[in-house]
Parts: C-alpha cells; sequence; structure tokens
C-alpha cells in the first residue's frame, strides 16, 4: 500500500508507514486515532526519505504547486546578496542569512522567491513592515501580493503576515506555502510564534535578520526550523560602499545635585531589597524572580518603585535634555532619529520641544503621513520609543540620538542601521547619551558589545 500523507493543523499525518526506523523515528503514534503523527516541518525530511527508499507514496498534505514567478526587471545583486544567495541554495534552500540592516535583505528575498518560483508567505514582526514588504514584492515581481493582518484577510500565493497572525492561522494554511521567509527572524524562538515554522510544510526556508544572537540561546531554534546559518556579513565590511560610512559619539552627561540624591536614595532602597532577598540578574530567572518577590509586601513594592524612580532619573535627566537641543541645533540641516526607551519620554520632548511623537500608540495613517513628512524633509526631527528600532525604512536619516534604551546589544545595533542606508555625500553620525554614576552607563557598555562598536569610537562632551 502506498503511504498517504495528510496536514492535519499544524502536523503531518500518515495512516501508515514502512518498516523503517529512520523514517518512524519522525512520527509518534497517535494513541486517540492510531495514525502517525509528526510536526508539519518534517515534510520534506520524510518525503526524501520515502523517495530513497522507493516507497510508493500519496501526497494529499500539500496544497501548492510550482508558482510561475518571474522578475519585472533584472535585478543585479551586491556581491554580498549573491553570496548569501549561493549559500542558501547550496543549503538546498533552507538557513539563515544575516546582513546588517540597509544591505537589502528584502531584495534577496525577491530573489529567493524567484530562483524557488514556490507560493510564498513571508512573516515580519509589524504592520508597517507588512505593508513595506508588500510594496516590494509588487514592484520586482510583477504579480498580486496578499496580506494577512491588521484587519486584512487577503490570502494569495504571495503572501505577507506578522508573526502575531501567522501564529494563530498556521494550523489553517501551513500546507498552502512551499517557501516560508521569516524577517527579523530572532523574533521566532518566542514561545507563541514557534508554531510558526513547526506548522508549516513549506520545504524552502530562509531566516533574514540583522542580529542573528539571543542572550538566551534562541538562535539555536533558528537553526531547528529555518536551517543552518549559511551566510554572514558584517557591518564594517559594507560601511563606505554599500552602507553610509559611519561614527558613533558617546556622551556623558551628570545629573544635577538634586537628581543625583533622589537616584541614590531610590536606588538605595531596590538593591537593598534584592542582597536581602538573594536576587541575583545573572541567571534567566533573576528578573522573574524580583517582579514576583517584590509585590508580596509592601517592603517589596516600595523596593520596586525604587528601580522604577532610580531608572526614571537616569533615563530622562534635565542634562540629557538640554545636550539633545545642542545636537538639534548643531544637525539643524539633517533629518534626526531620536530613540528612547519609553513613550513617557517621548511624550515629555514632545511637549518641550512641540514636536510630534511616534510610538505604538500612533495610528497608521498618521504613522505613514509622519514618515512621509520626514522623508520630505518637512518634519526634520522624529522622536520614537521602540517602533523604529528594526524594518521600517527610512532612508533619509543622517543623524541618530539614543538617549535611552535597555541593555540589548540588538537593539543598539537596530538603530544604527536606521541612519545607514547609503546616499551620494553622507555620513552617518549616532549619539548616545548617558547619565554618568548610574547604572545605564554599564547597561551602555554592555549593550555597545558588537563589532560595529569596537572601532573608530568618538567621544563627545
Amino acid at each position: 500500500m502506498a503511504t498517504e500523507l495528510h496536514f492535519d493543523c499544524g502536523t503531518l499525518v500518515a495512516p501508515t508507514l514502512p518498516d523503517d526506523d529512520p523514517l518512524r523515528a519522525v512520527f509518534q503514534r497517535d494513541t486517540r486515532t492510531g495514525v502517525y503523527r509528526a510536526a508539519a516541518r518534517r515534510y520534506r525530511e520524510v518525503v526524501l526519505r520515502l523517495r530513497e527508499l522507493g516507497e510508493p507514496y500519496e501526497d494529499r498534505a500539500k496544497r501548492f504547486e510550482p508558482l510561475e514567478v518571474e522578475l519585472a526587471t533584472p535585478i543585479e545583486p551586491f556581491p554580498h546578496q549573491k553570496a548569501a544567495l549561493e549559500a542558501w541554495n547550496s543549503a538546498g534552500g533552507r538557513g539563515l542569512v544575516e546582513l546588517p540592516t540597509g544591505a537589502g535583505k528584502t531584495l534577496l528575498a525577491v530573489l529567493a522567491i524567484a530562483r524557488v518560483k514556490r507560493p510564498t508567505l513571508v512573516v515580519v514582526p509589524t504592520l508597517d513592515l507588512m505593508t513595506q514588504w508588500q510594496g516590494v514584492l509588487s514592484k520586482h515581481l510583477g504579480m498580486p501580493v496578499g496580506m494577512l493582518g491588521g484587519g486584512v484577510s487577503d490570502r494569495q500565493p504571495l503572501t505577507v503576515t506578522t508573526y502575531d497572525s501567522a501564529a494563530m492561522q498556521t494550523e489553517f494554511h501551513g500546507n498552502r506555502f512551499g517557501f516560508l521567509i521569516c524577517d527579523e527572524c530572532h523574533h521566532l524562538p518566542a514561545p507563541s510564534y514557534r508554531f510558526i515554522a513547526e506548522g508549516s510544510l513549506a520545504p524552502y526556508r530562509l531566516g533574514l535578520t540583522a542580529t542573528l544572537e539571543r542572550t538566551d540561546g534562541g538562535e539555536r531554534v533558528c537553526e531547528e526550523l529555518l536551517g543552518p546559518l549559511v551566510h554572514r556579513t558584517d557591518i564594517r565590511e559594507l560601511q563606505g560602499r554599500y552602507l553610509a560610512p559611519y561614527e558613533v559619539r558617546r556622551v556623558e552627561v551628570p545629573l544635577t545635585p538634586e537628581e543625583q540624591a533622589q537616584h541614590d536614595e531610590a536606588r538605595g532602597r531596590y538593591l537593598a531589597f534584592i542582597r536581602q532577598r538573594g536576587i541575583r540578574f545573572d541567571v534567566p530567572e533573576g528578573w522573574a524572580r524580583f517582579l514576583a518577590e517584590s509585590q508580596r509586601t509592601e517592603e517589596g513594592r516600595a523596593a520596586y518603585r525604587g528601580y522604577r524612580e532610580q531608572r526614571r532619573i537616569a533615563l530622562t535627566s534635565s542634562a540629557k535634555q538640554d545636550v539633545l537641543w545642542r545636537i538639534l541645533l548643531e544637525h539643524r540641516e539633517d533629518r534626526v532619529i531620536v530613540f528612547t526607551d519609553d513613550n513617557e519620554t517621548v511624550y515629555t520632548l514632545a511637549r518641550r520641544l512641540l514636536l510630534p511623537a511616534l510610538t505604538h500608540h500612533t495610528p497608521m495613517p498618521e504613522r505613514k503621513a509622519l514618515l512621509a513628512a520626514f522623508a520630505s524633509g518637512e518634519l526634520p526631527v522624529l522622536l520614537t520609543s521602540r517602533v523604529l528600532n528594526e524594518g521600517v525604512d527610512v532612508p533619509e536619516a543622517r543623524v541618530g540620538v539614543v538617549l535611552s534604551g535597555s541593555g540589548s546589544v540588538r537593539e543598539h545595533v537596530q538603530r544604527l542601521g536606521r541612519i545607514l542606508r547609503q546616499r551620494p555625500g553622507k555620513r552617518a553620525l549616532l549619539y548616545e547619551v548617558c547619565s554618568a554614576q548610574t547604572a545605564e552607563a554599564s547597561i551602555s557598555e554592555r549593550r555597545r558589545q558588537h563589532r560595529a562598536y569596537q572601532e573608530e569610537e568618538g567621544e563627545a562632551c
């Protein structure tokens, strides 16, 4: 009897299997129904093994066929794009590519789609990116591109969706795409997102990111679900030719005596509590333990308020705002993006500087209008929290100001990437403003542990 393969809610099902140990090791017997069941992502492995054994099989799982798709106009890839595409192709059309922001990851994906000629699902982290990808794919591939997410439900052979939408819909359409592309694939290891790749049959897979490494080792999950890291190009290799040359300036500012006293008092409450309870932040569960224990007693709640207060003072000191004003005056002829860690700071700056704020609360029409005004030069400064950290294309930006942020290396590299789009005569400049004699100084050191910051770093005052 021929082996039958079926797709069922993100799993691959076979009523019977040949007597082959490697093949049976992929599946588990479902005691409820008596069939054999495996994660849908094992589809390619199973089909190749059946072919190798010469076993007849009937594929009722996939709902996709080769797609007639061609480039609307020829694309001549840059050397790093060509090397990445060839490495991915040599790995069997599976794998991860790490390229700096602005190095052309989207066009690399376009070339991959044209090569494999399969219905393709592109998964992105934000609605802004979904719209951006749809435009690029439509332009270069000359065919309709569907979208799933943000109130839009239009599935096409070429479709772009968000991680949130894909996580909810993979069980229904995981058998309809032969190619899965995960943009900013460092998001994929999140428990709620893994099913996007686990529940998809797609034999071809491509993960794109500027910063694959995760502090929790989640990059190993990306490799398991999408394939090995097949290509990496360093940001320093491309600056000056394919990316704008850049300079990084670190600006340390003091707290006022009053701010310092308030900061030290609040930090003292917070530190006394974590030392008393033996809470350590060098272990994965440290932060969760602090949050849990801080809510059980009044002392704990006071410690948590202390943590929040000392952080607020360090991130929003009056000296920082003065330095920002001087930077904006110095670069009044440039397009400037100001990054902060939280919305409260953005709104405070917006009121003081009489500039619009762009946060995750900003409605989509307003967001598009702000980005268009920034691109045209009508709006020279963008104030934002984290929504511009990744993906959004703002090639006109030349100056970035990191007024506050987390200790994440990825976040810091992504913010640098926002100002590196190549333009004739452009030299990008990133300011990092941090408060001296606070925990922010050590956070700054931690987030700059990346190749992009290891050389040619300037100091400012």
